[in-house]
């Protein structure tokens, strides 16, 4: 049985599967573009530590699968982007009101309410996971198959790993890192390749695409990047 979080991940979130025959159509300046880049065994993380980026490694390959019709996280190098975000001013919360007081168990609908940054809770909800995994499991997340990966994500989605309030922000962030990584401009690391534009038929940056809103056919074109790269 597929885990419900799996259904929020690029099976339900992308939706049909025309458009993956146009991943064989990605340019040759795509293609060259991701050969220059170090494959991720050999990427050198600017802020997760290394058993962290093993845990990103591992979490967002469950989240998007190398195993559907699209690429995965891995191969549009998700957690490189979810590094570079965790090392920059998403990390560090620069853009929220993080003075005192705080109230962590306050209710959900009244916003972030951790004295923790995403970076912060981050680092100890990968830990505080790891340590459930450990208890309820047996191994590290990492150590464990991906049908156990699946059940102990499972969980956390369903708020039943039991995170202090301080960390009740991780699945979220999580998740909705793993989807920006998937679908932002490659700029930002992510997205290599433009492979998640071109699976879903998004013009990327194009100036003007207005006219074939509503068609009931594919983009001609491919998608074109914030850096004028073709797909």
């Amino acid at each position: 049985m597929t885990p419900e979080f799996l259904k929020t991940s690029r099976r339900a979130f992308l939706g049909g599967s025309a458009a993956a025959a146009a991943l064989s159509a990605l340019s040759e300046a795509a293609l060259a573009q991701q050969q220059q880049l170090p494959p991720l065994e050999e990427y050198e993380p600017v802020f997760l530590t290394p058993g962290e980026w093993a845990f990103v490694m591992a979490a967002t390959a469950r989240i998007i699968p190398s195993d559907g019709d699209g690429p995965g996280a891995r191969e549009t190098r998700v957690p490189v982007f979810i590094d570079h975000q965790l090392a920059g001013d998403f990390g560090a919360a620069s853009d929220l009101y993080m003075e005192a007081p705080f109230a962590p168990e306050a209710d959900p609908n009244l916003g972030p309410q951790s004295p923790l940054a995403p970076a912060g809770i981050y680092r100890e909800g990968i830990a505080a996971f790891d340590e459930w995994c450990r208890a309820e499991q047996g191994a590290a997340f990492t150590e464990l198959d991906t049908d156990a990966q699946d059940a102990a994500l499972q969980a956390l989605a369903d708020d039943e790993v039991g995170l202090r309030p301080e960390l009740r922000e991780f699945w979220t962030l999580l998740l909705q890192n793993t989807k920006e990584g998937y679908f932002a401009d490659p700029r930002h690391g992510g997205n290599a390749g433009m492979q998640a534009w071109v699976y879903i038929g998004f013009p990327g940056a194009r100036a003007n695409f207005h006219e074939w809103a509503g068609r009931d056919e594919a983009y001609p074109l491919g998608p074109v990047d914030i850096a004028g790269e073709r797909a």
